[in-house]
């Protein structure tokens, strides 16, 4: 007992603790942001939602609008970010700031406690904490960046399977618009990202008009595969052409180019197997080879 109260007595164990009772009080105001949010949407949805429910809830649209602020990062700069990543829950969005900050802080806090704790050095307590601060501030923007990038290539490969799709509804006698409007709808139960791309460029279209949401389109996923579909089709509405024709001819055109890229793939296969056949096959071969010569003249002489 006199051991305890003698340790407890060290002004290093308690900053220790003060530390971890900052990050356990961070926690815990973080998770009632959380149950205020949960139970705002849900009132919301039930249409159930009060003046004061909504004043309430403004709380962490304030705080996330503040942290913004710090580091010139707009709401909508926030949404658009998370919608070209694929993750269309705009509740995600506004916590990410929040989340952020309180990590990194909560993670300071801990590496500070620890480093003391040990008898780190001043120095080394600095880089711990600059490394902290970047992976806390970059590492979710390019986790984003990596999922945008990988949703853009998921868009351009299925790209051909929604030619076909609209192909067939402008032969049923519909318009580009409506077939883009009934294909948002029915693609939303099987795949979403092409969904949500279709619901946006209509919604834009009714705004600023179909040929400008397709270069709006061009711009949210850049790949030559919507450059062509974008093109071809405003060239189609210009000129009056046949659409069906251009649907499939582009959607052939785009299956033999996503074909001869993946041959150009395989055929690269062989030079990047040489690379760990030279380092894990041949230098331990010729290894094998001269070792046993090496070692007889080594003990010869």
């Amino acid at each position: 007992m006199d051991n305890m109260m003698t340790m407890l007595s060290e002004p290093r164990t308690q900053l220790v603790i003060f530390i971890w009772l900052t990050v356990v009080g961070l926690c815990c105001l973080l998770y009632v942001f959380y149950l205020q949010f949960t139970r705002h949407h849900t009132l919301k949805l039930f249409g159930l939602k009060h003046k004061k429910e909504r004043s309430r809830f403004s709380y962490i649209e304030n705080i996330n609008e503040k942290l913004g602020s710090l580091v010139s990062v707009s709401t909508n700069e926030i949404n658009d970010k998370f919608h070209e990543a694929g993750i269309y829950d705009s509740r995600l969005s506004k916590l990410l700031l929040p989340i952020k900050y309180t990590l990194m802080i909560g993670g300071l806090a801990a590496i500070v406690s620890w480093g003391v704790y040990v008898g780190w050095s001043t120095e080394m307590l600095g880089v711990s904490a600059c490394i902290w601060i970047a992976v806390t501030l970059i590492g979710p923007d390019a986790y984003l960046a990596i999922r945008k990038t990988a949703l853009q290539r998921r868009l351009s490969d299925r790209l051909p399977y929604l030619l076909d799709l609209m192909g067939v509804c402008v032969q049923t006698g519909m318009t580009i618009e409506s077939s883009m409007a009934y294909l948002a709808d029915e693609m939303l139960g099987f795949d979403k990202d092409i969904a949500h791309m279709l619901r946006k460029t209509m919604n834009r279209s009714q705004l600023v008009g179909l040929e400008k949401a397709l270069e709006e389109l061009y711009e949210r996923v850049p790949t030559p595969e919507v450059r062509s579909f974008t093109m071809t089709l405003n060239q189609s509405l210009q000129y009056g052409s046949s659409i069906y024709d251009v649907l499939t001819t582009l959607a052939t055109d785009i299956r033999e180019v996503q074909m001869l890229g993946l041959e150009e793939q395989i055929g690269k296969l062989s030079a990047k197997m040489s690379v760990p056949l030279i380092l894990f096959i041949m230098f331990p071969i010729v290894i094998l080879i001269t070792a046993p010569g090496i070692m007889r003249m080594m003990a010869g002489g």
